[in-house]
């Protein structure tokens, strides 16, 4: 057997695994439209817009969710527009 059974015993299969392979460490460095490691997952919109919430609006917030009641948010919201 010489070097041309090669490619007919099977072998074939391992260029194509590795060329598979590349091109999905590929896209999943780059692929995404951003360069950023596979396991980033922060949110620059989250961030933003955690940063640019006022006050007045953490205040509604707390009182839809009913962590604070219409008593105190009255108070503490007086106590920010003043």
């Amino acid at each position: 057997m010489g070097p041309e059974y090669f490619w007919w015993g099977g072998m074939w299969i391992f260029p194509l695994i590795m060329i598979v392979v590349m091109l999905l460490v590929v896209y999943l460095i780059f692929g995404r439209g951003v360069f950023r490691p596979p396991g980033w997952h922060f949110d620059e919109r989250t961030r933003h817009r955690e940063d640019s919430e006022t006050p007045l609006e953490i205040l509604k917030r707390r009182y839809a969710k009913g962590e604070v009641s219409k008593e105190e948010f009255e108070r503490i919201k007086n106590d920010i527009l003043s």
